[in-house]
């Protein structure tokens, strides 16, 4: 196992096929924006839970949207032409993490992997326009969303929540279709679920993955704050 110093500039990860079976990298370190972004440029991410070391991830396959791919269901398509809900970016980020963290009554122990810890770091990232958030609105109430990390052509999803039926997908799909108009060609979902696939997300291969990923993150970075196209707007 790899073990990064907390205490160093040395902000290099080992090569992604040294990682466990299970996708297992590197253990310690620490959350520093630089180390983050670098551990995003590498196919690499931070998952762990509250009391563990910060653990580092590279599986294979990996869980990818292409967004030229994005699915939307006969259901999910007649939810959004009635357009009850207005989706905006970047309106509340901490309320959007803060809500991701938040235990669901299904499952208690859904969302302790955002320590207070990381809640800070992705703060920190938005504030310095990496990170951002999509949020799902019914009148003045947020009823879902989800946020990532934009390097780059690519976007790194990192959580979602719904407080009312199809909110998070509702923002994903406003996210994808827009970020699609502005260029970007590859949205990491990290591990394969039958919600992300059911939205076109597949399971590529790591080397094809990091491929794709090399091209689009050699391209210029949107930072935030970031909004819809005004003839776009949902």
């Amino acid at each position: 196992m790899y073990v990064l110093n907390s205490q160093s500039d040395d902000l290099r990860f080992p090569p992604v096929h040294f990682a466990s079976p299970e996708g297992l990298l590197a253990i310690g370190g620490d959350l520093r924006c630089e180390r983050l972004l670098a551990a995003y440029r590498h196919g690499i991410f931070p998952w762990y839970n509250q009391g563990q070391p910060i653990l580092w991830w590279s599986p294979d396959p990996r869980a990818v949207l292409l967004p030229e791919k994005l699915k939307v269901s006969r259901s999910l398509r007649k939810t959004l032409r009635k357009g009850e809900l207005r989706v905006t970016f970047d309106l509340d980020f901490r309320q959007v993490i803060a809500s991701c963290a938040a235990p669901r009554r299904s499952n208690p122990d859904v969302g302790t992997w955002i320590t207070p810890e990381m809640t800070a770091a992705y703060c920190e990232l938005h504030a310095r326009g990496y990170a951002h958030s999509v949020e799902s609105w019914f009148g003045d109430r947020l009823v879902g969303g989800l946020y990532g990390v934009a390097v780059g052509s690519a976007f790194f999803g990192e959580s979602m929540f719904s407080f009312v039926t199809d909110a998070s997908k509702i923002a994903f799909v406003h996210a994808v279709r827009q970020m699609q108009r502005w260029g970007f060609t590859l949205i990491d979902c990290q591990l394969s679920s039958s919600h992300l696939l059911s939205l076109g997300a597949e399971e590529m291969p790591r080397a094809e993955f990091l491929t794709q990923l090399q091209q689009g993150t050699s391209a210029s970075t949107r930072l935030g704050p970031w909004c819809f196209d005004p003839d776009f707007a949902p």
